[in-house]
């Protein structure tokens, strides 16, 4: 079986296709071990807070860490919707200990009182899951000029993470885990370090980017903190029917039709990250199906991008640092 598992896994990688469609989780579902022999602990006493958790993936995500026996606060920036997304997690976990706060994380003001919030209630947090994300079919900056893109998927969990150390070394070990996306193998992260300016934006590029510039930073993190402390995990969830979906690539999902994961088969690896023994995963990885992957595909990228990301990933980290105006308490791990 574990032979087979190997073998169907490497197949399903060699294909963009195979690997992030519905088909390649249910293959690899019944044929990995880290599906087929699962024994993680329950989350019951832990703290996990999930970004954007109102519909798609977030929702998935915190319905499953609630199910797992999870405290669960998320994060949204409609109060109605946060209370009927509450409820839903609610209903189908049956597990009462979920709330929320409201922020805007292209608002560095309101991921500042998102964070004042959370660390007056709570004295730790086990897990942060950095799911919000959404794509602009236009330009727009936020009030500090920083395009949203950038400003909501690289530079406000920079923030947030940053906000919350104390709460997460109070954990430790803890972890912060980013949903990413498959889409970020087509750009380079020499292109991602900054946001796109207005000549010739295109959502899907500036996305792209930004999911690039997520991976990059997690490797980043995990370099300057010790796993012992916190570990940070990167994954992507392959092409699921979300909302987002929908709404954004609208002819994508028209094409792949039957062969996009569901939104639980989408948000199953951020689940197990979020709740797998710290022994299991180490730190600073990139992840697909519960397997760690690589972080450029050959033909997408070329081995020079894959040399650089170090030094770009270090100079990103220290960019965010002064955009944001948000320091680590403590001092770097290096």
């Amino acid at each position: 079986m574990r032979r087979a598992g190997r073998i169907a896994d490497a197949a399903l990688e060699a294909t963009i296709a195979g690997s992030f469609s519905r088909a390649g989780i249910a293959i690899r579902s019944r044929l990995l071990t880290e599906f087929t022999s699962d024994e993680r602990p329950s989350l019951s006493g832990r703290v996990t807070i999930v970004t954007g958790a109102t519909s798609g993936l977030g929702l998935a995500t915190a319905i499953g860490l609630a199910q797992r026996g999870g405290t669960v606060h998320f994060l949204a920036r409609d109060r109605g919707r946060a209370a009927s997304a509450r409820q839903r997690i609610i209903d189908a976990s049956g597990n009462e200990s979920v709330s929320y706060g409201l922020a805007d994380l292209t608002d560095l003001d309101s991921v500042r009182e998102f964070a004042s919030g959370f660390t007056a209630s709570y004295n730790r947090l086990d897990v942060l899951i950095h799911n919000a994300g959404a794509m602009f079919d236009r330009y727009r900056v936020n009030a500090a000029g920083l395009e949203l893109t950038y400003a909501g998927q690289v530079a406000g969990p920079f923030a947030l993470t940053t906000l919350l150390l104390p709460r997460l070394l109070a954990a430790a070990p803890s972890r912060v885990i980013v949903m990413s996306s498959g889409g970020m193998y087509a750009q380079p992260l020499a292109r991602s370090v900054a946001p796109m300016d207005a000549a010739g934006f295109r959502g899907t590029t500036a996305y792209a980017r930004a999911k690039r510039a997520q991976v990059a930073l997690s490797a980043e993190w995990a370099r300057r903190f010790p796993a012992a402390d916190i570990a940070f995990h990167a994954m992507h969830p392959g092409w699921a029917d979300t909302p987002g979906v929908a709404a954004s690539l609208p002819n994508f999902r028209r094409v792949l039709g039957p062969a996009l994961r569901s939104a639980d088969q989408g948000a199953d690896t951020a689940v197990w990250l979020a709740s797998s023994r710290p022994e299991v995963l180490g730190t600073g990885q990139f992840w697909h199906d519960r397997r760690p992957r690589r972080e450029h595909l050959l033909g997408l990228a070329t081995l020079q991008d894959a040399t650089q990301d170090a030094a770009l990933a270090s100079a990103l980290w220290d960019r965010l640092a002064v955009t944001t105006a948000v320091q680590p308490d403590r001092p770097d791990a290096r």
